[in-house]
């Protein structure tokens, strides 16, 4: 049995007792209080009050859309469900926030086998979200290895902090350093843009882990000069990137980070880094 909103809206007005009012586009939905209410605690919770006589008012679910919540109902009376890529990420949102462990694991099962460049960041910002751990460590896997792919795509600029930080602390990202500072600076500016913040203020929970040891020179010099037109790294970051150069030292300052990654290109004083790429 497949739910669709003509279905439920055809089914609503003489067979079923409860009306939700859902999404944003505020599609109403209608269903039967009974059925939800035993498969789902969540339901039974909501749906607890009798309703009294005349016509009940709606249930307002405002933060789940109709596509995604219709995959719920199908789920509930069906114990299956039909799941399509530009939606699953929505409907395990969903799964989450009400208790369906088994849908939330369908959605899973989908979502990995369905992971590309386009869908990953979305994917791993779900995962962080809800704590999936599983689910964000195939997400990191395969940002890791198709890392400059990735880097490019609107996803990846929508990525919280708390997302993007398990992928700067990465030592597989099949990614130089400095592309890798681009991304971030790039990513800076579109939080900055959104939260009406400095791009400095949004950078601060991450930017720490940028491995700037790891550029050449005359790479450092240039990425300090943008610095001053544009604050995004930490004076004080940059100065112990220097003393690294200066000492000829990976550990010259103590939290730098000199390791290099999968994807970082040699550079002639790489050689005298104490910290290989492992």
């Amino acid at each position: 049995m497949q739910l669709s909103v003509s279905t439920a809206s055809e089914l609503g007005s003489s067979h079923s007792d409860v009306r939700f009012v859902v999404g944003q586009e505020r599609q109403e939905v209608f269903a039967h209080r009974c059925l939800l209410a035993c498969r789902c605690n969540f339901f039974q919770r909501l749906l607890s009050s009798e309703p009294g006589p005349g016509v009940p008012s709606p249930v307002v679910l405002s933060t789940v859309p109709a596509e995604a919540f219709l995959v719920v109902l199908e789920f509930l009376y069906t114990n299956s469900a039909k799941l399509q890529r530009h939606s699953v990420l929505e409907v395990l949102t969903a799964a989450v926030e009400y208790g369906l462990e088994e849908l939330r694991e369908l959605c899973l099962e989908f979502v990995v086998k369905a992971l590309d460049v386009e869908l990953v960041c979305e994917a791993l910002q779900v995962a962080v979200t809800f704590g999936l751990g599983q689910l964000q460590e195939r997400c990191v896997a395969f940002i890791e290895a198709h890392s400059q792919e990735t880097l490019r795509t609107r996803g990846f600029l929508e990525l919280s902090a708390p997302a993007l930080l398990p992928l700067l602390r990465s030592d597989k990202l099949c990614v130089d350093e400095a592309e890798l500072v681009l991304a971030a600076r790039s990513w800076a500016r579109v939080g900055a843009a959104v939260l009406e913040r400095p791009v400095a203020e949004v950078a601060a929970p991450v930017v720490r882990e940028l491995r700037l040891a790891l550029l050449a020179p005359a790479e450092l010099s240039a990425l300090e000069e943008q610095n001053r037109r544009e604050p995004l790294i930490p004076v004080e970051q940059i100065v112990e990137a220097w003393k690294c150069h200066a000492l000829r030292r990976g550990d010259a300052a103590r939290g730098t980070p000199c390791r290099r990654r999968r994807g970082t290109l040699p550079r002639e004083h790489h050689r005298f880094l104490d910290l290989p790429f492992k």
